[in-house]
Parts: C-alpha cells; structure tokens; sequence
C-alpha cells in the first residue's frame, strides 16, 4: 500500500479499508452511466479519476489493475457503441493509458516516501528509548512509572527527559526540559542524564549533583564551535527520597513545580526560591560553594511525587484555557502510579480535544 495503517486504530483501519474502495466504485459507476445513457453522453472522466485515486490508496498491483480496468471498462463503451476505430476513440483510449502510468509512477513516489518516513519515525523511536529508558517499576518501599508522548506522530525527537536512580543516598530522580527540539536537544538531554547517573551515585547533597550537571552542559556547550552556552540550556527538578525516610528533597532549576498527591489531595511543590535553568547558573563553582536551595517537603507512606514537563501546563482547550492538574486530579483515585499516569494523559487529551504544541513526559514515584 502507497500508505501504512500500523499507526491507525481499528476504526481507522475499517475507514480506510472503505476508502479503497472508491477506485472501484468510480470505475463500475462510470461504466454504468456510460452503457445506460446515449452515445453523446461520456463517463471518461470517472476512468481518469479512477487511476489518480487509487495511486495514494492502494498498493502498486491495486493501482496497475485500476488504470488496466478503466482502460477495458472504456474500451467496451467505446465498441459498444461503434467509437473504437476512430480518432476519437483512440485519442480517449491513449489519455487513459497516460493517466494510468501517471498513477503509477505517482505510487511508487508515495511508496518511496513513506519507506523514508517509517524509516526516520523508526530511528527516532530507537533513539528515544535510548535517552529515555523504562524506569525499575520498584526500588524499596516505592512504585515508579513514567511516560512520554509526542505532540505529533511525525514530530521531531523531543527534548524532554527523566531519570531514576536508585543510589547510596536513597532515591534519586530528575525530570527535565531541554530548550528547543531534534537532535541538539537529544544531545543536550544526553549530557545532562550522564551528569545525572554519574553524580547521583558520587555527590552527598543534591544541590551538588545540579552544580555537576550545570558544569557539565556548560563545559560540552562552551566545546561547540559558534554556540553560546547561554542558548543551550535545560529547566530541570531533582527529587531525593532519602533512605532514612526524613522526607522529599528537591531543587528546582527553573522547571514547572511537582505535584504531591495524599489522600485525595494535591499540592504542588512550589520552590521557596528561584534558580536559572541548568546550563545558566552554577557552572564555575566549585563542590562546597553550591548554593542550591534545597526544599524538603513531607512525604509520608500512601502519597505519589508526580513530575512532569509544561507540555501537560501549557496544553489548551478551544478556549484558550491552559491544563490545571492540581484541580483536574484532585479527588481523583488511582491504584498506583502507572494508573495515574494513564488517566492524567486521558484528561489532557479530553481537554485539549485535538493535537497539542507541545511534547509530554510525566514520572510518578508512589511511597507504599
């Protein structure tokens, strides 16, 4: 087929199968309307259209037997009604036949093109499962789940990112958003997840690790010819769950605030200070200059830490209205964090009704 149907739903597909059908229909209604009307009445446009429709819908034998058929079925009409040795005639024989090759060759482009497309979605997909890896569903007392979706089936790799890490100094994680889209920013999110896993198993604080991820975007942005580092940067929030149970720690460089859900309830985690993104700030200090403010929020057994990027925020509906997950989800009940992820998408989708702008990624870390 000229176009795959791997990304459809059933409903889709049953459409679509309909839909292939038209080429078919064009030619045995034309033939119809020619037999059964006078000889100065003509179908031929119905065995033109025919070939030309079923180029984007049907697969290359499909498309050569349609542009065969509306060649026979006007060639019958054509001796039918005594046409076919004359110019006329064959002048109309010779525009279907170019028509049909037309289609043909129109396929075959099609073909080509969607080869390439699957192609690139395949590679994007390999690469963002790459940067991206399934978090461990459990790592002690808590259930982790995590997801990511693009605005667009064909959109560019996003730069949204998140990692969990299971470390001496208990659970660590990190949900960010690197500024722009494609490849630069799958580079970006690589050097700042490297930073991550290495320093979250080597630095004692949090507000250390931030300062080696903040060093380590600068320094790679500082090493590109003709960069500003200053352009190249990542608004990230690191959460801590100590394995003393003292609470949630977290340090916000300048990335939507998480959610904590208890009983029912949902609050967000409001920074108690500002800080420039990753890539902006701390990049020339050294280990115990770190000034990082570092929240500690409680986090007691039964509530779920929820981070996510401003693509769930800045998701509109018709009106212009943005996403409010803090009122859409409160009261609402969820039998872990995989469940919770879930529903959250549902209801940004019945929001925004339609495609969005913007790339989600959502992490949820349960305490059971």
């Amino acid at each position: 087929m000229a176009s795959g149907g791997e990304d459809l739903t059933d409903e889709g597909r049953d459409v679509l199968r309909y839909v292939r059908l038209l080429p078919v229909v064009l030619l045995v209604g034309g033939f119809l309307v020619d037999y059964l009307t006078p000889a100065q009445f003509s179908a031929t446009a119905f065995y033109s259209v025919a070939p030309m429709l079923a180029a984007p819908l049907m697969s290359l034998p499909g498309t050569v037997l349609v542009g065969v058929g509306a060649l026979a079925a006007d060639a019958g009409i054509l001796a039918h009604f005594g046409y076919i040795g004359g110019p006329g005639g064959i002048s109309e024989l010779l525009s279907i036949c170019a028509v049909a090759v037309v289609a043909v060759f129109i396929n075959r482009l099609l073909h080509v093109r969607e080869v390439r497309l699957r192609s690139a979605r395949s590679v994007a997909a390999a690469v963002q499962r790459a940067v991206l890896p399934v978090p461990p569903r459990h790592v002690g007392p808590y259930r982790i789940a995590a997801r990511y979706e693009t605005a667009e089936a064909e959109a560019e790799i996003g730069g949204d990112l998140y990692a969990v890490q299971d470390t001496p100094y208990g659970l660590r994680c990190i949900m960010g958003d690197v500024r722009g889209k494609g490849m630069a920013a799958v580079e970006a999110a690589t050097v700042v997840l490297g930073a991550f896993r290495m320093a979250a198993d080597e630095e004692p604080t949090l507000a250390g690790v931030a300062a080696r991820m903040d060093r380590a975007l600068w320094r790679e942005a500082e090493r590109r010819e003709g960069m500003d580092p200053l352009e190249w940067f990542v608004t990230a929030v690191l959460a801590e769950f100590p394995a003393d149970g003292t609470g949630l720690r977290l340090v916000n460089r300048g990335h939507p605030p998480p959610l904590v859900l208890h009983q029912g309830s949902v609050r967000s985690a409001e920074p108690a200070g500002h800080a420039l993104p990753l890539g902006m700030g701390l990049h020339e200090v050294t280990d115990h200059e770190v000034t990082d403010h570092v929240d500690t929020v409680a986090f007691p057994p039964g509530s779920t830490l929820l981070m996510h990027t401003d693509g769930v925020t800045e998701a509109r509906d018709a009106d212009g209205t943005f996403y409010d997950p803090v009122t859409r989800l409160d009261g609402v009940p969820f039998a872990g964090p995989a469940e919770l992820l879930d529903a959250l998408l549902d209801d940004v989708h019945a929001h925004t009704g339609g495609p969005r702008s913007d790339d989600m990624a959502l992490l949820a870390v349960c305490h059971f």
